[in-house]
């Protein structure tokens, strides 16, 4: 069943510490920003973080041109469009897991309509204080910002268990840039971002070798590919299944899995992991959530021939 909260419905089934019982979105949100989700007994409520500004040459760095551009006509996308950035909050049993903490705020890059993620949860009703559990699917800053945005840490419990794969802590040591093809003043801040989360993180932090149980039915499991470290999260409970992808998947990764983004540190291996991941998702019909795929990012895959397709799951009110 899913289930939707706007400011002006408000869904009576999703807890989530008073999502519920919340008062009316952010002023300036002209949009619907969160979306709730029952997954059997495991709520989930995606979050947006709000977006950024990537071009379509970013998203498919080995693209032949007319291609690329054929697929932009094809999905009315200009040369640069607004990326999404996804967050997923997750209640298990007596758990409350912020998957992934979107971008924060860094004034260098010049990224306002980004780094909305806190008073988004904030307008959801969602006490920072209540989060036991943060998963991190990589450490890119898109990923980790909201953690250090001024206060953040204050805010969270001291005994807050911050998950990420131990491959990820030992890539972000001397991180490797060198296959990369990101806009200009990303890896630095990039770098910069990973190393002070290490050092305000690093005694909340709790690693896994290839897949660690966060919570009952919350699996959390390493892809690689994306980051050495890249992981997936798994939903399941009453027979009913969720992944969140985190950057595993990207818009066009359904028609064009073999295309790389400008992000991925392994765009070969990237490649695979997104390939491998969308036929698993197209056989078990479950539900997926990624990052970086248009707001609530809620829907199915289904196979297309040679590629796989994208079916957004319908609303419910």
């Amino acid at each position: 069943m899913l289930a939707v909260e706007t400011a002006q419905q408000k869904d009576k089934s999703v807890s989530l510490d008073n999502t519920s019982r919340s008062g009316r979105q952010a002023s300036d949100d002209l949009v619907p920003s969160r979306y709730a989700v029952k997954v059997g007994e495991i709520e989930v409520l995606v979050v947006s973080d709000g977006v950024l500004p990537i071009s379509a040459i970013t998203m498919t760095t080995n693209a032949e041109p007319a291609a690329r551009a054929a697929w932009q006509r094809d999905m009315f996308l200009p040369d640069t469009f607004d990326w999404p950035l996804n967050a997923v909050v997750v209640r298990s049993g007596d758990q409350t897991i912020l998957v992934d903490a979107g971008l924060g705020a860094d004034p260098d890059l010049h990224l306002p309509q980004a780094g909305r993620l806190i008073q988004r949860l904030e307008s959801a009703g969602i006490d920072l204080a209540s989060v036991t559990d943060v998963v991190l699917t990589h450490m890119h800053m898109d990923h980790i910002g909201g953690l250090l945005v001024d206060g953040m840490k204050n805010r969270l419990r001291p005994d807050l268990r911050v998950h990420l794969s131990a491959a990820e802590i030992d890539f972000w040591a001397s991180p490797d840039f060198s296959r990369t093809a990101m806009p200009q003043g990303f890896p630095d801040a990039l770098r910069a971002a990973a190393a002070r989360f290490l050092v305000e993180y690093r005694s909340n932090l709790r690693t896994f070798q290839d897949e660690c149980e966060v919570a009952p039915g919350v699996t959390l499991r390493r892809t690689g590919g994306h980051t050495p470290g890249h992981s997936i999260v798994r939903l399941s409970s009453g027979g009913a299944r969720l992944t969140f992808a985190g950057d595993a998947v990207f818009p066009v990764g359904f028609e064009r899995p073999d295309w790389h983004n400008g992000f991925e540190h392994d765009p070969e291996e990237a490649a695979r992991v997104r390939v491998r991941l969308l036929r698993e998702l197209a056989n078990t019909d479950e539900l997926l959530v990624a990052t970086h795929m248009p707001f609530p990012s809620v829907g199915h895959v289904a196979v297309a021939g040679d590629a796989f397709r994208w079916v957004p799951a319908f609303w419910d009110y």
